[in-house]
């Protein structure tokens, strides 16, 4: 029994290594809740702090700088993964290290984006779609004619996402039935050509990304406009967007995973090790999404995730996920080709 006893305080001591130091988290803005952050803090003996971004062209920008030795855990979503690793920006994961892997559900493991699990792990998901007021549209087609067909909307104001353009640009190819993840140079003109066209229609307010857009549809500034799921689940949840509505289009869309990965030179790969560990826990997954209002990737975390996590807005039917797809992986000269397209887009 003593022996027992010892155990279990062994196994819930804070890892001797990490007493007195810092991790480093780069991070998207209120992507963990201050609470499980104080777990981990207990946890490991250190402190915690963050730094945001609020695109993956941003964290990929900072990375270049100097900032993969300044962070020992980054969360690129996945389609960005690719290129970190084209580029040498992220280290191989020995998953030695992390034990709670076998916690990710199978859907989760050995992805396209990166096989064999050798560079990431999965932190939430989700999807992107297409959020409305539903006080000025009662009711859209599921597709993305709603934002490139003029004759569908003539008057109300909408906006397109910014950031990286993977996901406007796949719209685009969707709408023109190239499908979503269109990989193509001649694919990708035509669909530029159709993003700056619709740049030109009276009630087209700009670029902006996922939060910003639902936001702005709260707010009433915008009627249409590209989000994430999570977005509206979370205004849902405080009851700021109740005459919001969410529509995932048949054309296809995209299925996502923000991921946790080291950079390579991080300044304490060993605690970025715990704490992809602790957030592939079973408690601090469910925390985490029932904090976020995002799917989660950890099957062990199931049991306790809020009734929120299992609607189809947050865990899509099996009609929807046909329509679900992983960006296509870019990298070296075909994404120089892509960031050209798509700046001479935003800079039109």
């Amino acid at each position: 029994m003593i022996a027992a006893a010892l155990g279990g305080l062994m196994a819930m001591a804070p890892p001797a290594q990490a007493a007195g130091k810092t991790l480093y988290l780069f991070n998207w803005q209120d992507y963990i809740g201050k609470g499980l952050i104080k777990k981990y803090e207990a946890h490991c003996g250190c402190k915690v702090v963050q730094t945001y971004y609020d695109s993956n062209s941003a964290l990929a920008a900072k990375l270049k700088a100097g900032g993969d030795s300044q962070f020992d855990v980054v969360v690129p979503s996945s389609y960005y993964v690719p290129q970190l690793i084209h580029e040498g920006l992220i280290a191989k994961l020995n998953k030695a290290e992390i034990p709670n892997f076998r916690n990710l559900a199978a859907q989760f493991k050995n992805p396209t984006y990166d096989p064999h699990d050798d560079y990431s792990m999965p932190y939430q998901w989700g999807t992107t779609g297409i959020g409305y007021l539903k006080t000025k549209i009662a009711s859209l087609p599921e597709s993305w004619a709603v934002l490139f067909d003029p004759k569908l909307n003539p008057d109300y104001p909408f906006a397109l996402m910014g950031g990286s353009g993977r996901d406007t640009m796949g719209a685009a190819c969707a709408y023109l039935g190239y499908g979503f993840t269109c990989n193509k140079k001649s694919q990708w003109i035509k669909a530029a050509k159709l993003i700056e066209k619709t740049e030109k229609r009276k009630n087209f307010t700009g670029f902006v990304d996922g939060d910003p857009a639902m936001g702005q549809i709260k707010k009433g500034t915008i009627a249409i406009g590209m989000t994430f799921n999570g977005d509206v689940a979370e205004c849902y949840d405080d009851k700021s967007c109740l005459n919001s509505g969410y529509l995932v289009p048949k054309q296809g869309t995209e299925i996502w995973v923000d991921t946790m990965a080291i950079p390579k030179h991080a300044p304490d790969p060993k605690l970025g090790y715990d704490f992809i560990n602790f957030i592939l826990s079973a408690k601090a997954g469910a925390e985490l999404s029932n904090f976020n209002l995002y799917g989660s990737p950890n099957a062990a975390a199931g049991p306790m995730l809020s009734k929120e996590l299992k609607t189809p807005l947050i865990k899509p039917t099996s009609a929807q996920m046909k329509y679900l797809h992983f960006l296509p992986p870019l990298a070296g000269t075909k994404l120089q080709t892509f960031n050209a397209i798509w700046t001479a887009v935003r800079q039109h």
